[in-house]
């Protein structure tokens, strides 16, 4: 065989084999290139925050009134029909502040709050140590009694100026982003007493005296909430406190110079509703692949 036979046999066969690869490559199904998997976000609770809220109160305050005798300092023996104790609404818009720290475990938060509020709670009740035909002993310095005259009268006015709280949260995540939580702690506030206590002196002749103290009182509260993450920093939340401070003299008014003095031990119970917004420093989210 000649060398130009075997070459163009050579070329030809190549020829086809080139053909046969092109088209089986023509017939391959594409190749497709795997989409990513979906992302997964995690919001994360743990942070300390910063917020600020309103709300509204519906308090309750209940006093106790002993009277004496402002010369001798006994006890009177206030006579039937005297109004010696009472209570009274204290409600009123809140406004304040408040700052905490949260940690994230699993579905779980756990936490740490305090809060500053001013409060325009106030509250007014009427007392009466009552008159007897000669005055008696709740209008000592007469011997007969006045026209309309009916006693030593009591009005109380007290005002919730602002109080606190220092409270534990527990809470557990509904969804990634809404959390129910329930909280308790201490609470303080600041309680304003006013009295005006008016009698009679020896010539019937009606006066009054006006008196006022402020007093820091401690108690406890618990309550409970909803938060909502707004976005990787923004929350909101609704809360609903209970407070209830001890019972604590408020003052002591003294009518001169009807003789006559006033001592006032009072109580103060609270139910708190209040709206707030707040900051977490951190917190982002996290997305998960």
């Amino acid at each position: 065989m000649r060398a130009s036979t075997f070459k163009a046999i050579a070329v030809s066969a190549f020829a086809a084999v080139a053909a046969t690869s092109v088209a089986s490559a023509a017939d391959m199904a594409p190749r497709y290139t795997k989409a990513p998997a979906a992302v997964v976000e995690v919001w994360n609770w743990t942070g300390f925050y910063i917020g600020g809220n309103v709300g509204y109160s519906w308090g309750r305050g209940s006093s106790d009134v002993s009277y004496f005798n402002s010369v001798t300092g006994l006890p009177i023996a206030a006579p039937a029909g005297s109004i010696l104790g009472g209570s009274y609404d204290m409600n009123g818009a809140i406004a304040g502040g408040q700052v905490g720290y949260n940690w994230q475990s699993g579905n779980w938060v756990f936490g740490l709050e305090a809060d500053a509020q001013w409060s325009d709670e106030k509250g007014r009740g009427v007392y009466n140590c009552a008159a007897t035909l000669a005055g008696g002993p709740c209008l000592p310095a007469l011997t007969f009694l006045p026209p309309g005259a009916t006693g030593t009268g009591l009005t109380l006015d007290q005002h919730l100026e602002w109080f606190g709280t220092v409270r534990g949260r527990v809470g557990i995540l509904a969804t990634p982003k809404v959390l129910f939580y329930g909280t308790g702690g201490l609470a303080y506030g600041s309680i304003k007493t006013t009295g005006a206590l008016s009698g009679f002196n020896g010539n019937g002749v009606a006066v009054t005296s006006v008196g006022s103290s402020s007093d820091i009182r401690f108690g406890w509260t618990v309550g409970a909430g909803v938060e909502g993450k707004i976005n990787r920093n923004w929350s909101a939340k609704l809360e609903y406190l209970y407070m209830d401070f001890d019972t604590f003299r408020a003052g002591t008014f003294t009518v001169v110079p009807g003789l006559v003095g006033a001592n006032v031990d009072s109580r103060f119970r609270d139910h708190v509703l209040r709206a707030g917004l707040n900051y977490t420093f951190g917190g982002p989210v996290v997305a998960k692949y």
